[in-house]
């Protein structure tokens, strides 16, 4: 099937609908700060307002090395919340005490962000509508079934509550309901960050590209910057950073947009903000916005090789294909709907699908990466963490789970750009053949499950 929208270099819709153009200047001079942060998306202008929170002398200075909101924080879903529909594989992480006090802290990051932006005047259409996930096969009824049993094991049943979603995905056999979920505009978000961080007197130079020297001070556009603190805030561009090499993978993730149709949503019912989800390992994730579009994003884009960041992260017609043909499936009350936008870009995936917080040992280089298409909400958390990382705080934040935690980690290349495509191809015939009631054919099937057995979860859930 050839996308209706080829992606290609526009940006992503998100951004030809809200950046306002402003820019800060590039760098010019050597600089000398208290914490610098590489990295102008969410994660690092969360942990800048909240280092100014806790210290409002420090010196702080963000580098971007294009503009807040040209990565993954400019052109992602817009979906946001915490970390109970991860409840399962938490607890297969962590335990259920520890993965119960991660869903408690992210319980905070919905309210943390209406918040922030009431106390701006900022409208980034946060709508707090919870989150469906549904399957359409029995591979996908058990995964549905895990997040009850995972809930009910813990004894908060009611963050995943039964719920017939089939008025809206008539596809859906059975679906669980999350109240911990909101979708947003993530560039109206980024760039009310970007001017938060302006106002309480962060320095920021975007077009600004940071290289980390040995010594620990930084190379910002041929200048010396020296900080007693850096904060590596980069996503995908840390992936063949040294102290986390191995830890992630880059994947591409790609969304295709209508024109609106609020009638066709009044007729279907879906009036209530919902961010919906199928249960594939590389997902379908489909959500409304203000103007009565509807977004549906697909995680099965293609795996990078190393660090490498190509055309395949954007122009890949095969990923905006599948998710075009995600929406005229699943959701086929709008298969007259025209698509109007269609992107893709690369997202930092973890080993294991959670992220991971740390400091490096022996310097005060201090990360948040892996989020694994699954940052709106958790940059929150992780930019409290990093503040205090920087800050040499023991607090409820460092206590997270998420914080000095022992990854996964994948192979080496060129096994793991071989390894993960084969994989990649072996689930996507699986996911396929199921949809179409074929029973997938053995080899996929083998391949299909080498993750499940290293201990991996490749995919977007």
């Amino acid at each position: 099937m050839r996308p209706a929208v080829l992606p290609g270099p526009e940006p992503a819709w998100w951004l030809q609908d809200a950046d306002d153009g402003d820019r800060s200047p590039a760098l010019a001079a050597g600089l000398d700060v208290d914490v610098a942060i590489i990295g102008g998306g969410f994660t690092g202008l969360w942990t800048a307002l909240a280092l100014r929170e806790a210290d409002p002398a420090l010196h702080v200075a963000v580098f971007e090395a294009e503009f807040c909101g040209f990565g993954p924080s400019g052109r992602n879903g817009g979906f946001c919340h915490g970390y109970w529909s991860y409840l399962p594989t938490l607890r297969d992480l962590f335990g259920d005490t520890r993965a119960l006090e991660l869903c408690v802290a992210g319980d905070r990051i919905v309210p943390g962000i209406r918040a922030f932006l009431a106390s701006r005047g900022e409208d980034a259409w946060l709508r707090e509508g919870g989150m469906i996930q549904g399957s359409t096969t029995p591979r996908q009824d058990a995964a549905v079934e895990a997040q009850l049993d995972a809930a009910r094991a813990v004894g908060h049943q009611d963050e995943a509550v039964p719920r017939d979603a089939s008025h809206i995905v008539p596809r859906f056999r059975r679906a669980v309901f999350f109240r911990d979920g909101a979708t947003l505009h993530p560039v109206r978000l980024v760039r009310a960050l970007r001017r938060a961080v302006l106002a309480d007197g962060v320095l920021l130079h975007e077009r600004t590209r940071v290289r980390l020297r040995r010594d620990g001070s930084l190379e910002a556009n041929g200048h010396t910057v020296r900080a007693r603190h850096t904060v590596v805030a980069t996503n995908v561009s840390a992936a063949a950073w040294r102290p986390v090499r191995g830890r992630m993978t880059v994947f591409g993730s790609y969304a295709v947009l209508t024109e609106p149709v609020p009638d066709l949503l009044a007729e279907l019912g879906w009036s209530g903000h919902e961010g919906i989800v199928d249960a594939r390992m590389f997902l379908h994730y489909f959500r409304t916005t203000e103007d009565g579009r509807v977004l549906m994003g697909s995680g099965s884009g293609p795996i990078g090789y190393g660090a490498r960041i190509d055309e395949r992260f954007t122009h890949d017609a095969a990923t905006a294909a599948r998710a075009e043909l995600g929406l005229r499936r699943l959701l086929p009350a709008l298969a007259g709907a025209r698509i109007e936008a269609s992107w893709g870009g690369p997202i930092d995936v973890a080993a294991d699908h959670v992220p991971f917080i740390g400091t490096v040992p022996g310097t005060t280089v201090h990360y948040a990466l892996g989020y694994s298409g699954h940052g709106v909400g958790p940059s929150w958390l992780a930019g409290r963490v990093l503040a205090s990382l920087v800050r040499g705080a023991e607090n409820e934040w460092t206590a997270l789970p998420l914080v000095h935690r022992r990854v996964a980690t994948v192979p080496p290349e060129p096994f793991r750009r071989l390894g993960g495509g084969a994989i990649r191809a072996a689930i996507l015939a699986c996911e396929e053949a199921e949809e179409a009631g074929r029973r997938p054919s053995l080899p996929a099937r083998a391949t299909a499950a080498v993750p499940r057995i290293m201990g991996m979860r490749l995919g977007q859930r």
